[in-house]
C-alpha cells in the first residue's frame, strides 16, 4: 500500500477551516495573515513527493487550486501543475481545468488502498477526516500558526479516534512552525 500524507495550515486550537480566506468565514484569512514567508514555496517540504507521489483533493480544494496554480510559473508552481491530482467529487463532471488531474470514481477509501504511488493530502478536510477514521493516514506535516480561532473546523474532530503519533521535527517557517508527526507502527 503507498503511504498517506496530510499536510494542513492549522491554527494551535487545531482549526484547519478557511486558513486563505476563500471561504468567505467570519474568522478566514488567518494563514496568509503572517505573510508569504509562512505560505509560500515548499513549505511541507514534499521535495521528491512531488515528483513520485500524487496530489488526492476534495471537490472544493481542488476547485479553488485549478483557480490559483495553472496561471503562476515559478519554480515551486510548475510543479505542483505537473503533479498528478487524483479528485474525489459525486458533482463534478471534469476535471480538465488542471493538468495531470483525474477524477476518481469508486469509493475513496478503496481508492486510497489501491493507490500506486504516494499520496499527499492538501487541505480537503472531509476526505482527511475519511482517511483518520478508516486509519489510513500515514503522516501529518502542520505548519502551524500563531492563532487561536477558538471556533471552526478542527483537524481532528472530537470523538474521533485515538492515534498514537511520534514526533518527527519541528522547525520554524516564518511566523509558523512546521510540525511532522508519523504514524506509530499498526
Amino acid at each position: 500500500m503507498s503511504r498517506v500524507t496530510v499536510i494542513e495550515f492549522v491554527t494551535v486550537d487545531g482549526v484547519v477551516e478557511d486558513p486563505d480566506g476563500s471561504a468567505g468565514t467570519e474568522r478566514g484569512g488567518w494563514a496568509f495573515r503572517y505573510g508569504p514567508e509562512s505560505v509560500a514555496g515548499d513549505k511541507f517540504r514534499l521535495g521528491e513527493l512531488m515528483e513520485t507521489g500524487a496530489l488526492l483533493l476534495g471537490r472544493s480544494t481542488w476547485e479553488l487550486f485549478s483557480n490559483i496554480w495553472p496561471g503562476r510559473s515559478d519554480d515551486f508552481s510548475q510543479r505542483m501543475n505537473a503533479m498528478r491530482k487524483l479528485v474525489v467529487s459525486r458533482s463534478l463532471q471534469s476535471v480538465d481545468a488542471w493538468s495531470n488531474s483525474t477524477l476518481l470514481t469508486g469509493d475513496l477509501c478503496d481508492e486510497v488502498r489501491q493507490a500506486d504511488r504516494d499520496l499527499v493530502v492538501a487541505g480537503s478536510s472531509s476526505v482527511v477526516a475519511s482517511l483518520i477514521e478508516q486509519d489510513l493516514v500515514d503522516e501529518y506535516r502542520l505548519l502551524v500558526f500563531p492563532v487561536v480561532l477558538g471556533t471552526g473546523r478542527r483537524l481532528f474532530a472530537d470523538g474521533g479516534p485515538c492515534l498514537d503519533l511520534e514526533l518527527v521535527s519541528a522547525e520554524p517557517a516564518g511566523a509558523a512552525v512546521l510540525q511532522v508527526f508519523r504514524r506509530v507502527s499498526r
